[in-house]
This record gives C-alpha cells, structure tokens and sequence, in this order.
C-alpha cells in the first residue's frame, strides 16, 4: 500500500473514532454529569464540536485530494463521498440553527426545543456508517 492510501485508511478510521466518541458519548453523557447545567453543557459543546469539525474538515480535505491524486475504486470514492456530504450539510445547513439556538439559551431565554439536534445526530449516523464502509472497503483492496 503506497503512502496516499495508507493516509486515507488511517484517516479514515480516525475520523470514525472521533466522531463516535464524541457525537455519541461524549455529547449526551457531558449532560448528566453532576452540577453541569444546560449553558455550562452548551457552552463545553459548542467549543468541543467547533474544534471536531475544524479537524473533521482537514481530513476531509486530505482524503479528498488522495481521491482525486489517485487511482481509487469508484466504491471507496462514493462512500468518502457521502460522509463529506453528511460534514458539509451539517456545517452549512444544521450547525448554525444550532448555534443560533444555543445562543439565545446562553443568553437567558428558554424556548422550544430544537428539533436541529436530531438532524445533526441523523448525519452523524450517516456519516460514520459512511466511514465504516470507506474504511472497510481500503482493507479489502
């Protein structure tokens, strides 16, 4: 395996591993932590998630010029496709409902609830069963 793919493997499976760790435990579990109120658990998130997505769009990124850079099977290609897909509807169509939202929690109002949560949950899920399957897939060639 020569260096371009290698990257992208482990780019990949780290990739997967971040956002596992913290979409689906590091998030809901910030919030049942003792003395953790609503704006302290808003705020911590709000800086994790900014620093995972910056990191989430580098590798992005690289993997994308290694597709490019490469001979890749089509198979590999669609499936890196799709979780860039998911990381882009999030960052430009979710994220900043979400922010916006937060900001008038932290601000002191209440509000309804967002159902913004819960679509950036859906592409967090499509995204790493799309990571899984690019990952697995670089094994096998």
């Amino acid at each position: 395996m020569s260096a371009g793919p290698a990257i992208a493997v482990a780019l990949t499976f780290v990739w997967l591993g971040m956002v596992l760790a913290i979409s689906f435990l590091e998030a809901p579990l910030k919030f049942r932590a003792p003395n953790v109120t609503l704006q302290l658990g808003l705020g911590i998130g709000r800086l994790v998630f900014r620093a995972l997505n910056t990191v989430e769009v580098g590798f992005a990124l690289v993997i994308v010029a290694i597709v490019a850079a490469g001979p890749m099977p089509a198979r590999i290609a669609v499936a890196f496709f799709v979780a860039v897909a998911a990381l882009a509807v999030q960052l430009i169509a979710v994220r900043p409902r979400l922010t916006r939202r937060s900001d008038r929690v932290l601000a002191g109002s209440a509000g309804p609830r967002s159902r913004a949560h819960y679509a950036y949950v859906g592409f967090d899920v499509v995204k790493a069963f799309a990571l899984v399957v690019a990952g697995i897939l670089q094994l096998t060639v």
